[in-house]
């Protein structure tokens, strides 16, 4: 009995003695006995501008106060032994630690390089959309042997990119989109090939600075892509003042300063090709910037009601050049208001140019005009007017009152122009002005004292070849020019072309009519 006793003693203290040193046969493994366990795994903070990761969610996801992202518990990534060989799969536990669910094993005692990655198959990253949650693509190593636990370390495959509101444009941002790849492949936590550019949707982050709430927008890029241009609330496009073309693992941020819309192209000189830029400068005007040039680069649609450029106070003495292009839907509905017009007053050396007004709806008092209410030895030329313009007195379809100004090769289509007092197709009244090869073809005129279907009161100023078609009273309602009916067999359309070019030849202007349909519309030589 104490024999037994003995040496069943001996044999246990015997394999408590054994260690793994003991066990292996040389340098190769039992197979399947020696699994390869990590102990912890991190995820490191990227650089590229001194700067944190920021605050992003997919199952990986951000620390709170957004100084990194961090690996979330059940996160599984693929591990493989040397780069070569079976794929296991581990995942991540509460602690920080990773449990196998598919393990590998030791086969030798040597030190092997551990590579891990996450996802933890390859295929094709969606990075279209991250408003919700963040596009994650890392990649680890780490080394060890068959007797010590491996940490893995973590880098991205991506690059990430912050757009930071200043205070002034914070509140104008509902949503922002990048313009680069919105598609990767990817292999082993590695793109392969970046795919489909187009926008991608960012996401709504917040982060802590000196004690102080910052929100930002974030989202996750494929590298080597260069970003020139983002995009606030689905419509509004802006250029960056110099490309990104981001680094895997980096971090860029953009601070997105107010958009007032427009651009200053050079000191006083402005263009713009949107509604909140067009008012925006129009508030310039009205404030004392009275001599500014302002050039379309892109026809306009108004949505609001319009307040128009230049006042009494504050007279418009720049240019305003449509470039070709058209404003839409320029609406004021003030019948006490005067000055009333896409340019309300145009003062001495002012010019318009070039443009088109369409679907025009002007309700005013005194000096209404499609184009501008009233012009002090202004210069209005090439512009065109269509819609309904109603005023008390001085109203004309392109120019209320003309006062020592020119109004040159321009027309008005609209479908009326109302009024009491000096209610002319064209202009309104024209004081010692100059009105030369304009045409209206208004559906209806009308005025109780003084009403042209060119010029309500041309009052010591001259009229050169000009028409009217679709009124039954006089070209000029009073005093004298050269204004003819077109009644499209006496006088046709084509013989109002002929004689207004001639006329704006002679003026030595570089606009001409032509007949390519059922009106004359204009062409730049």
């Amino acid at each position: 009995m104490k024999t037994r006793l003995f040496t069943l003693t001996a044999l246990l203290l015997a394999m408590a003695a054994c260690t793994k040193d003991e066990l292996a046969d040389g340098d190769l493994l039992p197979e399947g006995q020696y699994p390869l366990e990590i102990a912890r795994i991190t995820l490191g903070v990227e650089g590229g501008e001194a700067q944190p990761w920021g605050a992003p969610q997919t199952r990986v996801s951000e620390i709170a106060d957004g100084t990194g992202s961090k690996f979330d518990a059940g996160d599984p990534f693929a591990v493989q032994i040397d780069g070569e060989g079976e794929v296991g799969t581990y995942t991540v536990q509460d602690d920080g630690s990773a449990e196998a669910e598919i393990p590998l094993y030791w086969s030798d005692t040597g030190e092997h390089t551990v590579t891990a990655w996450y996802p933890a198959t390859g295929g094709t990253l969606d990075l279209s959309d991250q408003s919700q949650s963040l596009a994650y693509l890392l990649y680890g190593t780490g080394s060890g042997n068959y007797q010590t636990q491996v940490t893995l370390n973590f880098t991205h495959a991506l690059a990430k990119v912050r757009v930071t509101p200043t205070d002034d444009a914070l509140g104008e941002v509902q949503s922002l989109q990048l313009y680069t790849y919105t598609q990767c492949t990817y292999e082993k936590g590695t793109v392969v090939q970046g795919s489909q550019e187009g926008w991608i949707e960012m996401k709504k982050c917040e982060y802590t600075e000196n004690s102080n709430a910052i929100t930002c927008w974030e989202a996750n890029v494929v590298p080597g892509y260069t970003i020139t241009k983002l995009m606030a609330n689905g419509t509004e496009e802006r250029n960056l003042s110099s490309g990104i073309t981001p680094v895997a693992g980096k971090f860029y941020n953009i601070t997105l300063n107010y958009d007032p819309g427009y651009t200053e192209v050079s000191e006083g000189n402005y263009t713009v090709n949107n509604e909140k830029g067009l008012k925006n400068l129009a508030e310039l005007v009205n404030n004392g910037a009275t001599d500014i040039n302002i050039t379309l680069t892109g026809d306009i649609t108004l949505t609001e009601e319009w307040t128009p450029i230049g006042n009494f106070e504050n007279r418009y003495t720049g240019t305003f050049d449509g470039g070709g292009h058209t404003i839409t839907g320029l609406t004021v509905n003030q019948k006490e208001r005067g000055n009333v017009g896409l340019i309300g007053y145009l003062g001495s050396g002012g010019k318009v140019q070039n443009l088109t007004l369409e679907n025009v709806n002007l309700n005013g008092n005194l000096y209404v005009g499609g184009v501008v209410g009233y012009s002090n030895n202004g210069t209005v030329t090439a512009c065109t007017a269509s819609g309904s313009i109603n005023g008390k007195e001085y109203v004309g379809g392109i120019v209320g009152s003309n006062y020592l100004g020119t109004v040159t090769a321009c027309y008005n289509t609209s479908s009326t122009v109302n009024g009491s007092y000096l209610i002319g197709g064209v202009v309104g009244q024209n004081n010692k002005g100059i009105v030369t090869a304009c045409y209206n073809a208004s559906g209806s005129i009308y005025g109780e004292v003084t009403v042209g279907g060119v010029v309500g009161d041309n009052y010591t100023g001259t009229v050169t070849a000009c028409y009217w078609s679709n009124y039954a009273g006089y070209g000029i309602g009073n005093g004298t020019g050269d204004a003819t009916k077109v009644d499209g067999t006496t006088v046709t359309w084509q013989n109002a072309v002929d004689a207004m070019n001639t006329a704006l030849q002679s003026a030595g202007s570089e606009w001409r009519y032509e007949l390519t349909g059922a009106l004359p519309t204009l062409k730049k030589q």
